[in-house]
């Protein structure tokens, strides 16, 4: 059976930016799916960052500042329990869907060195894997598409629903669902293990930087870096 038929689990942040190394967790969830796309089993959290939300990331998922500190979990007691869930997961051999893999496992593991929190990679002894990301898969199968490739993009190119975009649980299930056709749609992606599968993307996500590199210093940026690593970028100390 391939990885596309068997069961997944798929992780989704709402966050308060999009920079790793500063921005907060908002909102996640953790959903279990089985080989049908049935969910099994849902955990959502809502934070209170402990830092403003601002306007334009409340606008996108609805969670305002006010909100938030009324309703919100400490982030350090929501962030362990985020963090342990993943990993029992990843401990019990699932591979974990996760859309733009690079941004959220990052951001959640700078999370955790913020509150003095075990990271994923120290809980499982390795840099989380297997995951599959749809983000680098469908760039991966489809190179030279033209269009947008956000994640309701690619839910109109699979023909996924999604019905609530920028809610971390209709996000997660959307993106586990755009992982399932791309696996049904292309065998070379769907016949690896998922150990495989991880390998492959690291190779394709590393590709992909270089080539969005070299675009960008031939478009006038000269001195342009892309972030090669994937599915976490390497934690730097000056980062605070």
């Amino acid at each position: 059976m391939s990885w596309h038929q068997d069961v997944l689990v798929s992780f989704d942040l709402e966050t308060t930016g999009t920079d790793v190394e500063r921005d907060r967790i908002v909102t996640a969830a953790l959903i279990r799916l089985e080989g049908d796309g049935r969910a099994a089993a849902q955990q959502t959290w809502l934070l209170d960052p402990g830092v403003p939300v601002p306007d334009e990331a409340a606008a996108i998922h609805g969670m305002s500042t006010a909100y938030v500190q009324e309703h919100g979990a400490p982030p350090a007691t929501a962030i362990e329990e985020i963090t342990e869930s993943l990993a029992d997961a990843l401990r019990a051999g699932i591979p974990l869907v996760v859309m733009n893999a690079r941004y959220d496992l990052s951001l959640l593991d700078r999370e955790c060195r913020r509150h003095g929190l075990r990271t994923l990679t120290e809980r499982l002894g390795h840099t989380p894997a297997p995951v599959i990301d749809p983000l680098i898969l469908d760039k991966h199968v489809d190179r030279f598409r033209k269009g947008k490739r956000a994640l309701q993009a690619l839910c109109g190119h699979y023909g996924v629903p999604l019905n609530a975009a920028h809610e971390a649980g209709a996000d997660a299930a959307a993106a586990a669902g755009v992982a399932r056709r791309i696996g049904e749609k292309y065998p070379a992606v769907a016949g690896p293990s998922p150990r495989a599968l991880h390998s492959l993307q690291e190779t394709a996500a590393a590709e992909q930087a270089a080539d969005f590199q070299a675009y960008l210093r031939r478009s006038g940026n000269p001195r342009a870096i892309v972030e090669a690593a994937w599915p976490l970028i390497p934690y730097q100390r000056t980062h605070g």
